[in-house]
């Protein structure tokens, strides 16, 4: 297991929100807005050689929220070159402008998963941009009728395609990489959702890195455990960069003494 930093960015801010309280019309429930930028959080991430890491975007793409989205993470970006893998209304259009500001990754869900269904056409063409090591599948979900699907537009709408094993080892032959966020307890700093990483934990495959809920060190070693050592984990606002309580170093130390 590894540790994966995270940069999200709302109304050209770092920020930390609810998961489930995104909106286009109300905007979102925000834990933390930083009074630092983009570059700020690049240079400290890559002072600790943490690669790996995302930025993601919240805005709808097309607004003057969006552009200044993009104008932070292009920061942080070019504050620590092929450190981050940049999401939040990447097409294949934007794609490669990303990895020339210095992504090693980008990160497509809505392009990809596009009117409920997983449109192969747009997933392949992305694939003939970037390339398949270029490319990380957002499989961000939350649960219906006790099971896991998978949500696009800034995790507003549900999609018809379930999270499972096989729908891991299908796509698998067109990315280097999957980010599942759990949107259901992201944000809320009140538990992982365990059901989720057991499922993940079950997967042997491309790289994983699970976002959503952690809160404390016990739900660190839950991580641990359920993932069998696999699943690679991300922590927004219970770190104390984000107004949390965790510091990053005893995070760090602790990920890599277990």
């Amino acid at each position: 297991m590894k540790f994966r930093p995270c940069i999200d960015i709302h109304d050209g801010n770092v920020t930390q929100i609810v998961g489930g309280s995104l909106s286009d019309t109300e905007g979102a429930t925000k834990n933390f807005v930083s009074k630092a930028g983009g570059a700020f959080y690049g240079w400290m991430y890559k002072s600790y050689n943490l690669k790996g890491g995302h930025i993601i975007m919240l805005n709808p793409s097309g607004t003057p929220e969006y552009e200044m989205d993009m104008k932070e993470a292009e920061a942080a970006l070019h504050a620590y070159m092929n450190g981050f893998m940049v999401g939040g209304g990447v097409t294949v259009d934007n794609a490669r402008h990303f990895i020339i500001q210095g992504a090693s990754h980008v990160i497509v869900t809505s392009y990809v998963f596009k009117d409920g269904k997983i449109n192969y056409e747009n997933l392949d063409k992305m694939v003939r941009e970037v390339g398949k090591e270029h490319l990380v599948l957002d499989l961000s979900c939350r649960k219906k009728d006790g099971k896991y699907y998978i949500v696009t537009d800034r995790w507003q709408k549900f999609t018809d395609t379930e999270v499972t094993i096989e729908t891991l080892k299908e796509l698998e032959k067109y990315a280097a990489e999957y980010l599942i966020h759990a949107v259901d307890v992201e944000g809320k700093k009140a538990g992982i959702d365990e059901e989720l990483i057991k499922m993940l934990g079950e997967y042997d495959g491309i790289p994983v890195t699970y976002a959503g809920g952690v809160s404390s060190f016990d739900d660190l070693k839950k991580v641990k455990e359920l993932g069998k050592s696999k699943v690679d984990v991300t922590i927004g606002s219970a770190l104390s960069i984000f107004g949390g309580d965790m510091q990053l170093e005893d995070v760090l130390k602790f990920i890599n003494e277990e």
